[in-house]
């Protein structure tokens, strides 16, 4: 079974910048569509991001132009790279692999990154 852990998040001002990355460790993930969630408080958790297999993307509407997903396969690892930060971006961070033609995850859920974007 993979596990997934997810670091990187913290306080930001809002028009800031943080990296965010998902370590998978008991297999290798490289075959998987990955994905970032988000869960603010209150709310659902949110779909934000996906990087398939041959590292085309596709991006919460919200996020375009503000986060950059990227794999790398040899180290297992994803990352999200989020520019220009809002408050409305303050959420938990997961990442899970996900089905393209169900669009459920595979994994179990990691603890998630906290994202705080406040001045």
């Amino acid at each position: 079974q993979v596990q997934l852990v997810e670091s990187g998040g913290g306080l930001v001002q809002p028009g800031g910048s943080l990296r965010l990355s998902c370590v998978a460790s008991g297999n290798t993930v490289s075959r998987y569509a990955m994905a970032w969630y988000r869960q603010a408080p209150g709310k659902q958790r949110q779909w934000v991001a996906t990087i398939f297999g041959d590292y085309s993307t596709d991006y919460l509407d919200s996020v375009k132009g503000r986060f950059t997903i990227s794999r790398d396969n040899a180290k297992n690892t994803m990352y999200l790279q989020m520019n220009t930060l809002k408050p409305e971006d303050t959420a938990v961070y997961y990442c899970n692999a996900v089905s393209p033609r169900s669009g459920r995850v595979v994994f179990d859920w990691g603890q998630g990154t906290q994202v705080t974007v406040s001045s």
